[in-house]
């Protein structure tokens, strides 16, 4: 067994620089790329020089991402569309290509949740509204899907792309009311295993699949269960914010260092993991 491995002409140094650090010709789509984390996710990507193009079904949200990412000096394009649509998903990758060439990185931001697919305090399992439930659990694991099957094959024709997926803390611990949310998101965590073994044998190395899963962030669906509307925390909130370590909510910059790991060359033997972003909520007993 040799241990010179400084000498061994097939090992190289972490620390030497090369082309791989460079962003300047990477092209990325995010899905969901108008919301308050996504929003947030692109301003990382175009301020580290990757090209960003912004996907969401509102126009006027899409435009007014992308004319900040451009005043901040980045490069954006709008991509209008429904995750649930494959369609339209075809034709915001012809445009994509027609502008940039390539796309290197997928983002699956796209995702949320829906009154009925949550069980309030009052209410029981058996209240569950079957039809928003629906709803959820395909705007969440079918609006992941579809965009990793229109992007991932053109990754795929290249022999080079990375896939980020956007799981949650609901997906690996019990966290009430959320039924729908949760579920859906167990299933983005296998989809993510799945997809990168997938991808990796069929396709080689170069094509990644990996998920970040945020702990608690403030964002408009979930504003109002854990902010009164002084800014104070709600008991919900109260009982996150004990149970995180960092004693916080999350900031939506702070997904951003994770993600440009996720996208970087330089985490090419990284694949098929689930990386919490969450103040060490997933690591915290409660006592």
């Amino acid at each position: 067994m040799r241990v010179e491995g400084s000498r061994d002409k097939n090992l190289r140094s972490p620390f030497v620089k090369t082309e791989s650090m460079s962003w300047e010709n990477k092209v990325a789509v995010i899905t969901g790329g108008a919301g308050v984390l996504g929003s947030a996710m692109a301003q990382g990507l175009a301020a580290a020089g990757i090209k960003v193009g912004i996907l969401s079904r509102t126009k006027e949200k899409v435009d007014a991402c992308v004319q900040t990412l451009r005043d901040q000096g980045g490069q954006a394009i709008g991509l209008v569309a429904d995750v649930l649509q494959p369609d339209q998903l075809e034709k915001v990758q012809e445009q994509i290509i027609r502008e940039w060439g390539h796309i290197d990185i997928l983002v699956n931001g796209a995702g949320g949740n829906m009154k009925g697919a949550t069980i309030m305090p009052d209410q029981h399992f058996w209240d569950l509204d079957v039809q928003d439930y629906h709803k959820v659990t395909d705007l969440n694991l079918k609006g992941t899907i579809l965009p990793s099957v229109i992007f991932g094959k053109t990754m795929a024709l290249q022999k080079r792309g990375s896939i980020i997926n956007i799981s949650s803390m609901a997906s690996q611990q019990a966290i009430t009311r959320v039924m729908g949310y949760s579920a859906s998101k167990a299933a983005v965590d296998n989809f993510t295993r799945w997809l990168s073994v997938e991808l990796a044998t069929k396709y080689g190395e170069g094509l990644r699949v990996n998920a970040i899963a945020p702990g608690f962030f403030i964002a408009e669906q979930n504003r109002s269960l854990l902010l009164n509307e002084d800014g104070s925390y709600t008991a919900r909130g109260n009982t996150i914010v004990s149970n995180t370590p960092m004693k916080r909510f999350g900031r939506p910059e702070e997904l951003v260092s994770t993600l440009l790991w996720l996208c970087d060359d330089r985490s090419s033997f990284v694949t098929g993991i689930v990386v919490p972003v969450d103040g060490g909520f997933s690591a915290f007993s409660g006592v």
